[in-house]
């Protein structure tokens, strides 16, 4: 594994910013498809983790068929509630392997390694912004492709935070935070909300990797490498990290050990009834669902505070890669190389990726003025300031996110275990995990 530091966010989407992009290559002018060249069709079997994206995704799958008689792509999509990690290990287990499935980084290309394709010769490889293949390279090898970047933090209802007199641009540090979410509970009744926060425990990857990932990632010095290569950690930050979960659970719809992602984005966040959710910008489309409005002009994106260290900051990353299963033919791995060109280097594929995808794009050639989702502009706007935490729990130990800290926050969050013990727990775990 290259031991570079990650790329900063700021980097990356400070390149799409002007004219001064050499575009990209195009493949519109392909009909046949890698597939089609003999007259045989190919089938390319995606198995990919992004629910939010889904019916946008299997839309411009079947435009790309049209355009490639030789081609068939079928996709299965496996996420929101469910462990993608765990099902994909299903899925190889069973014999019926996908062609496309999803990493998340030096951990998962440690343990994918046999079965990943080296992508070096792509044209979306070529294409990827400075930094974002660091995670997925070895031995001069890139291993994955980026899906875009994502930033995430807490999101927060803007005409309810008007209505309580809160300015959320005061909200730079942790004891802002605690003020205004004070001031929010008093007034509770007059803002018609059920509770503050809505802070869903159940989904351990809320908890034990994106809200860890803030709080952990200083002591890797912000580097996805260090924490793939460290083997212990120490939670130097975990008094910032109790104050912040402590914050949320507190005000939070109870019990928060049974809240899952849809009652809190939908039912509670989309219907106004809470007023903050620890989320990122890939929540608009669940929102837009329920109410368009508050999704296309009444959401906005607050720091999540590490007190002592970074307060005014988010965390910003690839969220995960795609990968080709080098298992497969000589011919379907070129189809399924064809398309990933396609889809982000293609003209086709790229207006799909920033306008219906609504992604925050990984790659040259893209005009960020086009990005119209508001999320992903304030997560734009956070990167071009070097307001930025970087991603490094894809460095974490297999499982050690969810499986082992993320129930252990379970168990805290319901009186079953102490911050202590929690600490105590997950160092332990995290050592025997790198043994």
């Amino acid at each position: 594994m290259k031991a570079k530091k990650l790329f900063p966010a700021v980097l990356s989407l400070g390149l799409l910013i002007g004219g001064g992009l050499a575009g990209c290559s195009s493949s519109d002018d392909k009909t046949s498809g890698e597939g089609g060249k003999d007259g045989d069709k190919v089938t390319v079997d995606i198995f990919q983790f992004k629910v939010e994206f889904k019916d946008q995704f299997e839309d411009i799958a079947k435009a790309y068929e049209e355009a490639n008689e030789g081609v068939d792509i079928n996709i299965t999509t496996v996420g929101g509630g469910e462990d993608y990690g765990a099902a994909l290990k299903s899925k190889f287990a069973s014999g019926n392997e996908p062609t496309i499935y999803n990493v998340g980084g030096p951990q998962d290309v440690a343990d994918w390694e046999d079965k990943l394709a080296d992508l070096s010769d792509t044209d979306a490889a070529k294409a990827a912004l400075s930094g974002t293949l660091e995670g997925v390279t070895k031995d001069d090898k890139v291993l994955g492709l980026p899906y875009n970047q994502e930033g995430y933090g807490f999101i927060y209802n803007k005409a309810i935070f008007e209505k309580a007199g809160i300015d959320p641009k005061s909200i730079t540090s942790y004891s802002a935070l605690e003020e205004a979410v004070k001031t929010l509970d008093s007034k509770k009744k007059d803002l018609g909300l059920t509770s503050v926060f809505a802070l869903p425990a159940k989904e351990t990857w809320v908890t034990g990797l994106h809200l860890s990932n803030v709080f952990l990632a200083p002591e890797f010095d912000q580097n996805v490498i260090n924490a793939f290569e460290s083997k212990e950690v120490t939670f130097e930050h975990g008094d910032a990290f109790k104050k912040v979960l402590d914050l949320q659970n507190k005000y939070s719809d109870q019990p928060t050990v049974s809240l899952d992602y849809a009652k809190q984005v939908e039912e509670l966040f989309s219907t106004g009834k809470a007023a903050i959710i620890q989320q990122g910008n890939w929540v608009s489309g669940s929102i837009a669902g329920i109410d368009e409005e508050l999704a296309n002009s009444g959401v906005g994106i607050l720091p999540i505070p590490v007190e002592g260290y970074k307060e005014d900051s988010i965390p910003v990353g690839v969220p995960m890669y795609w990968a080709v299963n080098s298992n497969k033919d000589e011919k379907e791995v070129a189809a399924a190389k064809e398309f990933l060109d396609w889809l982000y280097t293609s003209e086709e594929g790229k207006t799909a990726v920033i306008e219906d995808f609504k992604f925050i794009p990984a790659y040259e050639g893209y005009d960020a003025s086009k990005i119209s989702d508001p999320l992903a502009k304030e997560i734009y706007e956070y990167s071009s300031a070097g307001k930025t935490l970087a991603w490094t729990f894809m460095g974490y130990p297999t499982g050690w996110g969810q499986e082992k800290l993320g129930i252990n926050i379970q168990k805290y969050v319901s009186g079953e275990m102490t911050w202590d013990e929690l600490v105590e727990e997950s160092t332990k775990a995290w050592a025997e995990a790198r043994k």
